[in-house]
């Protein structure tokens, strides 16, 4: 197999068809993606409340303490 040289060949004509092609492909995304680009200029900030709410007092009358019980037995002695 003997290995042609590209320039003399014609093959270059086709590397070069190739990159050309993709740099036209890239510059046409580019320009259609800045064409939508206005849409999202439209898009209303956010804003947060800054507000802080009151925290009510819990009445402590209502609050029913319950005593839980333990669910580990602990041993009486230590190993």
């Amino acid at each position: 197999m003997k290995i042609e040289n590209p320039f003399e060949s014609g093959h270059i004509k086709n590397y070069i068809l190739l990159y050309a092609s993709v740099v036209i492909i890239m510059i046409l995304f580019f320009f259609a993606s800045t064409l939508f680009q206005e849409d999202t200029k439209k898009i209303e900030k956010k804003s947060f409340n800054t507000k802080v709410p009151e925290l009510k007092k819990p009445q402590a009358a209502n609050k029913k303490t319950s005593v839980k019980e333990k669910k580990f037995k602990l041993l009486q002695t230590n190993y």
